[in-house]
C-alpha cells in the first residue's frame, strides 16, 4: 500500500519559517511530478508548488521569492521550505504525487492528509 506521509507545519509568527517534508511511503514503482497544494478556510485548493523527476519547479506566484520546494528522488520525499510567512499563508497544506504503485502498470494522483500551518501576526 502507498501513501504519502506529510511533516511539519504548526503555529508560526508572520515573517517566519517552517519547512514541510513529504515522503511517499510503501511499495512504490516510480514517482512522477510531486508538490504541494493547500486550502484556506472557506478556500478552494490551489497549487503552492510543485516538482518534476528532473528537478524542474514550477511556484504559484503568491510564493514565489518566498518558498522553495527540493526533492529527493532516492528518498522519495520533498521539502517545501517557507520562509517570510505571511498570516494568508495560513492553510492545510497537503501534498500530492502522481506515481506508480509497483504492483501496477498505471499511474495515479495521490495526496496526503494534510497538515495545518498556521501564520500569527
Amino acid at each position: 500500500q502507498v501513501q504519502l506521509v506529510e511533516s511539519g507545519g504548526g503555529l508560526v509568527e508572520a515573517g517566519g519559517s517552517t519547512t514541510l517534508s513529504c515522503v511517499a511511503a510503501g511499495n512504490v514503482g516510480s514517482i512522477n511530478g510531486m508538490g504541494w497544494y493547500r486550502q484556506a478556510p472557506g478556500k478552494e485548493r490551489e497549487l503552492v508548488a510543485e516538482v518534476t523527476t528532473y528537478g524542474d519547479t514550477n511556484y504559484a506566484d503568491f510564493v514565489k521569492g518566498r518558498f522553495r520546494i527540493s526533492r529527493d528522488n532516492s528518498k522519495k520525499t520533498i521539502i517545501l521550505q517557507m520562509d517570510s510567512l505571511k498570516p494568508d499563508d495560513t492553510a492545510v497544506y497537503y501534498c500530492y504525487a502522481n506515481l506508480r504503485p509497483a504492483v501496477l502498470t498505471l499511474a495515479y494522483d495521490f495526496w496526503g492528509e494534510g497538515t495545518m500551518v498556521t501564520v500569527s501576526s
